[in-house]
């Protein structure tokens, strides 16, 4: 085994590959190949794929960690706001970097333990209980992994952005003439997901601060 192989060069050859192959193809054989060895290598720092992707959404993480100490902490509902459009502009820049980075666990506590200190922090100090700023932070996070994993699914390629053919917009009326609200949905879920992500995550920050924020 080479002893230039380590646990950081492969999750950042992974990450590398992503835009190319995407999640299905990113496989323990084809990174081996990028970086030139063996399979069995890897297995050495990674019992299985999902220990590698493990691996690499913290590395996901540690990369974001400037953006999320640079955010402005005027409020805390701008704060949350921040930080989940930077997440969501992140993850839009790797292929299926929704799927690699949602489901994970981060394995460095170096990486992740003083960002996420700083996250609970500044709502705690805005009056959260430590319980109520694990909730919000929990719940605009998923939202976001969850939005970026739909809007993956319509513009699945960033290196061209261009839309899907199975989410066309075109023809929609027609098809579903008898359904006019589905029609409308269709337009509000798919058109401008830029838009849609900002609505939703204000209505997000609203009920968090209506729910979880004590009087």
């Amino acid at each position: 085994m080479s002893s230039r192989i380590d646990r950081a060069l492969v999750a950042g050859t992974a990450l590398r590959l992503l835009n190319e192959v995407g999640l299905e193809g990113l496989t323990v054989r084809r990174i081996a190949k990028e970086l030139n060895v063996q399979a069995p290598a890897l297995y050495w720092h990674f019992k299985n794929k999902q220990e590698l992707l493990d691996a690499v959404a913290t590395e996901m993480f540690r990369r974001m960690a400037g953006s999320i100490a640079a955010a402005p902490r005027d409020t805390w509902q701008e704060y949350l706001a921040v930080n989940a459009r930077g997440l969501r502009g992140f993850l839009l820049g790797y292929r299926d970097g929704a799927k690699v980075f949602g489901g994970t666990r981060f394995t460095d506590i170096d990486s992740y333990a003083a960002p996420v200190e700083q996250m609970m922090r500044v709502l705690v100090d805005a009056g959260f209980t430590p319980d109520a700023a694990a909730r919000a932070w929990f719940t605009v996070n998923t939202y976001t992994m969850g939005y970026v994993m739909e809007e993956q699914s319509v513009f699945p390629d960033p290196a061209t952005g261009e839309r899907d053919p199975a989410y066309a917009l075109d023809g929609r009326a027609r098809r579903l003439e008898d359904y006019p609200l589905v029609d409308q949905a269709g337009h509000t879920f798919f058109g401008d997901m830029e838009k849609g992500f900002d609505e939703g995550l204000r209505a997000v920050v609203a009920g968090i601060e209506a729910t979880l924020l004590r009087p």
